[in-house]
Order: structure tokens, then sequence, then C-alpha cells
């Protein structure tokens, strides 16, 4: 069964202005995301929705078809699932899954977008999500911090780390990583029974999950995360592409 990408890409952003565009080892960072869709062999059609002129313009460049995603939806208060769900009545999309992508996310493992659509479609759930398992920021190891008297105390429970100071001896820990979100068409449009009414429950009831490789999913939040992806990527820092 083979799906419909939709690349998420609006043209505001606090944290990274212009994150979407930014150049990222010589390429705009999207079109590491839009080459990643088009390489998935699941995946025979690729989609953005946005605001972005200059998204818009790299899109259909490299032979997407391009949602105009309106104002109500490209707000910092919007939310993903329904700026896909927007897109998805835009298309008139049928059963097939949906992927959903972030544009900024132009570091993810080759595969990465077959393999959640396959578990998808083999399992018959609802979602498929990767994840990344968590190392040396693990949920056991968080604290309380007293700014102003700077004492410390556990984030749960009563005993501070959980008793375990070697990362060897922590319960495994997963955490998600943006590299991809698989989803059937009912549990986008909110459709499945038992979901709730909770920010996720475009996941929808029978969610699954596929592991990321540690590291080997970057997504540009930070300007921090734009030099981890030009090391990655291999190429020179540059300038935002216009």
């Amino acid at each position: 069964m083979s799906a419909t990408a939709i690349i998420l890409g609006r043209a505001g952003s606090k944290g990274v202005p212009g994150k979407n565009t930014r150049a990222v080892a010589g390429r705009p960072c999207a079109a590491w995301t839009i080459e990643a869709a088009r390489a998935a062999q699941r995946v025979p059609r690729v989609v953005v929705s946005t605001d972005d002129p200059a998204l818009t313009t790299l899109a259909r460049s490299m032979g997407c078809d391009v949602v105009e995603r309106p104002a109500d939806l490209a707000s910092d208060t919007a939310t993903v699932d329904a700026a896909a769900r927007h897109a998805a009545r835009s298309l008139g999309l049928g059963n097939d899954p949906i992927v959903l992508l972030y544009a900024n996310v132009p570091v993810r493992p080759s595969g990465l977008i077959d393999r959640a659509v396959e578990l998808l479609v083999r399992s018959g759930c609802d979602s498929v999500q990767s994840y990344e398992r968590v190392g040396k920021h693990h949920p056991w190891w968080m604290v309380r911090l007293d700014e102003s008297t700077g004492a410390v105390g556990p984030w749960e429970g009563d005993v501070l780390n959980h008793g375990v100071y070697r990362r060897q001896d922590l319960p495994p820990a997963y955490l998600p990583d943006g590299g991809v979100i698989a989803l059937t068409r009912r549990a986008l449009m909110l459709e499945i029974d038992g979901a709730g009414d909770g920010p996720h429950a475009f996941f929808g009831v029978d969610r699954r999950g596929t592991l990321s490789p540690e590291g080997s999913v970057i997504d540009i939040d930070s300007e921090t995360d734009l030099h981890r992806a030009e090391l990655v990527l291999g190429g020179p820092p540059q300038a935002r592409i216009a």
C-alpha cells in the first residue's frame, strides 16, 4: 500500500528564523526532507503544506505539489495535526496511509519512512512514530532545582536519580525524535473511538514506534542543531537562502 507524504513547514519560527529555508550543507533545509520523501519506495506522492513563498518555490522546483496553508494554521499556536488535516482535505486523500514529515529535519536515517509505513500497514495500527533511545538525558536523572537556593530534589519519588548512577543501569527509555509519523486517515481525522480529546489524539489508540539509531535524526530547533546537521551532512556553514 502506498502513502502520501505531507511535509509541514510554516514561515514563522522564533527559535531559528527562516529555518526551513536556511542552508544546511549548501542546500535549503527543507530540500533534505523533500529528497528523503521522494526516495521512499512507499511514497509516490509528496506534498508540502506551507505559508512560506520561498518554501513553495523550492517545493515546486523539486516536483512537489503545494497546499497553501491559511494564516490561522501557520501561527505559533496552530497544531501540526490541524495543518495536516487541512492538507489532507484539500488534496481529497482517500484511505491510503499518510506520512507526516517536518521540513526542519534535514537528517534522518535511510529507509526510516518506508519502515514506518510498512509497520503501519503490517500491524493495522493507527499510527507509527519514530523514537530514539534516551541516553544521559534519561527521565530518572531529571531533578527539581530551586533556582533561588540551589536546592536539588528528585523530579519524582523520594530518591534522587532513582538511586542509579551508571548509565548502563538505566531502564530503556525512548523519546520521539521528529523523524517520521505514519498514520491512517481515520486517525488523522480524529475518527478513532477512544482516542480522547488531547493534543495527541490524532495518533489514535493503537500507537506503535520504530527505532532510530542514536543521533541519526536532527530536528532543527536551535542554531546548535544547525551546526550538528552541518557536521553530519559534511558542508560548510551557510547563511539563509532567500
